[in-house]
């Protein structure tokens, strides 16, 4: 009798122990647990911990709660202002309701991930190439905005959109490169025409302070000789003021004799007349035709009536 109840308490404790192994789970710290029963959605979510369910008719299903980093590929689009890019992402996201995350949606890593890269080619239509390049913070907080809304109803929170890299096709990388050499030369002759205009300023005033003090101008010459012999060159340039050749022009006697002949008289000059072509001498057989022509006419019209004399043409 005694050797029965051993068997059936120990029976009862194998029995015990199998439906404790059975309905044990331990839920982790960044885990929740998901209770269905008969398939049927248990209201209390599982925290972590140690848990008991009822073997074979209670099903649980963990849910990770840590923020999930998805790397969205590579998408190709064409921007707003017509240039072929191939932007790439990553969405950085966690599940905030467990139980909506498995009944609303199917997998909602894999919904996440399309919607992401359907949110990710919409931004690149919509945006010009300097935006995507200049402007990315505008732009990730577009995507998180386009991704929070439909993520929400699927017990899921955005926590960032990053656009990883945007690349470019070779010919435009060559142009935007030699955009920036143009507009780097363009600063560089900015500065060199400022740095010209100041350096003139400040010549100016020293040529002011050398035309009051005439020894400056030899003090200077004899500083700029010393400059030039200290590099012991074999040739010295030696400069020649521009008033000393004045001076030795001024002083010389033919200049002033040739300045003379060159500065015209206040006096007017007369006209020249052109000079007239001499007339040739008339020969015997022309003067006796012409009288015989001028008896003519004498004849025909009377004494009252004078032929009129022409000059031969030269």
């Amino acid at each position: 009798m005694i050797q029965e109840l051993v068997m059936a308490a120990a029976g009862a404790g194998a029995a015990v122990a199998v439906y404790a192994g059975a309905a044990a789970r331990v839920v982790k710290q960044y885990e929740r647990g998901v209770v269905f029963r008969f398939g049927r959605l248990r209201d209390d979510i599982r925290s972590p911990g140690f848990t008991m369910i009822v073997p074979f008719v209670d099903r649980l299903h963990k849910v990770n709660m840590q923020i999930v980093t998805m790397p969205v590929p590579a998408q190709e689009g064409i921007t707003r202002d017509n240039v072929t890019v191939r932007v790439d992402a990553v969405v950085y996201f966690k599940v905030v309701d467990a139980a909506d995350a498995l009944v609303r949606v199917e997998d909602y890593k894999f919904a996440v991930s399309q919607m992401a890269q359907t949110s990710l080619r919409s931004i690149i239509g919509k945006s010009d190439l300097d935006d995507l390049l200049s402007n990315r913070e505008k732009l990730n907080q577009g995507l998180e905005l386009m991704l929070d809304s439909p993520a929400m109803g699927w017990g899921v929170a955005i926590d960032r959109v990053e656009i990883k890299d945007v690349s470019l096709p070779e010919t435009m990388k060559r142009s935007m490169a030699r955009q920036a050499e143009a507009d780097r030369e363009r600063r560089a002759r900015v500065i060199n025409a400022d740095a010209e205009l100041q350096a003139s300023k400040k010549l100016a005033e020293a040529a002011g302070v050398m035309s009051d003090q005439p020894a400056a101008l030899q003090l200077r010459l004899l500083q700029t000789v010393m400059a030039v012999s200290a590099e012991k060159n074999s040739t010295l340039v030696l400069p020649i003021p521009v008033e000393l050749l004045r001076f030795l022009e001024r002083a010389t006697p033919g200049a002033a004799a040739s300045e003379t002949e060159q500065v015209p008289s206040s006096s007017p000059v007369p006209p020249v007349a052109p000079p007239v072509a001499p007339v040739p001498p008339l020969s015997e057989a022309y003067l006796r035709g012409r009288a015989a022509a001028a008896e003519a006419v004498e004849d025909l019209t009377g004494s009252s009536v004078e032929p009129t004399h022409r000059e031969p043409e030269a």
